[in-house]
């Protein structure tokens, strides 16, 4: 049985006002009829352009968006009929890191608090020593210090944000993370350094990826599988090897052609 199992799934926007001031009857279909599976320890790389569906896809599998129709199963369990209580409790296995790290940190927390409000939420502050040995761990795993705990966000660049977000999203040792473009808004050094870092995370905490990029070297990198997001739909999926050296769909193939190598 997969970890996730995603059936159907579809998200309906009815559309604005016209350009004459009246009511529109148009739609637009983010996520269109969109299943995939993903197994417990992979990384399924989903890749497209602006405005292909990707994020929108992240959050619906998290229940941050309700979807229109479809299913969605974690372990098993059904995550659009799981009652306020259950969802609660399956958030502590399914968390998300966002693209921005300007904006995803809370200016008025320190450190310390932003990664510790996710495990006095969820009640686990009794750990020996109490809360604070707890944060110090995450820090660590993420490459950052004891000495940052009473600083801000202002304070950081970039990339030591984007690992502060990381730690709260460890924070309740989760199994399925969504990466939402982690790395769009650090420049090509920090966000190979970040990639790297999720690579050894992954092995260390034994997580599971839904790693979404516009970037198609990225994702080969970090990628078990990738699939492909075109206009609201899957369009293809397949092994890292199988999408880069072999596409199908010639959408991935204008991707490959648009996109230049990167190293990581």
């Amino acid at each position: 049985m997969a970890l996730l199992e995603v059936r159907n799934l579809t998200k309906i926007y009815p559309q604005g006002e016209s350009a004459f001031g009246g009511k529109s009857r148009g739609e637009v279909r983010a996520v269109d009829d969109v299943s995939l599976d993903i197994q417990a320890g992979e990384t399924l790389g989903l890749v497209g352009e602006s405005g292909s569906g990707k994020s929108t896809l992240g959050r619906l599998i998290l229940r941050l968006v309700e979807p229109t129709s479809g299913s969605i199963r974690f372990e098993g369990r059904d995550l659009l009929g799981a009652s306020a209580g259950e969802m609660r409790r399956m958030r502590r296995d399914l968390q998300i890191i966002f693209q921005d790290p300007f904006a995803s940190l809370d200016p008025r927390y320190r450190v310390e608090d932003i990664i510790a409000e996710p495990l006095i939420i969820h009640g686990r502050t009794n750990g020996p020593g109490g809360i604070r040995p707890q944060v110090i761990e995450l820090l660590r795993a993420v490459g950052l210090d004891e000495s940052i705990l009473r600083r801000f966000p202002h304070e950081f660049s970039g990339g030591q944000r984007q690992r502060i977000g990381i730690a709260r999203a460890l924070a309740l040792r989760p199994k399925f993370i969504v990466a939402d473009e982690p790395v769009s808004a650090l420049d090509v050094s920090v966000g190979a350094q970040i990639v790297n870092l999720l690579a050894q995370l992954q092995r260390d905490f034994g997580l599971t990826y839904l790693f979404i990029s516009h970037s198609m070297p990225v994702v080969r990198y970090l990628s078990t599988r990738i699939a492909v997001m075109y206009g609201g739909k899957i369009v293809e999926v397949g092994s890292s090897e199988q999408i880069t050296e072999r596409p199908q769909h010639s959408y991935t193939r204008s991707l490959l052609e648009a996109t230049p190598e990167v190293a990581i």
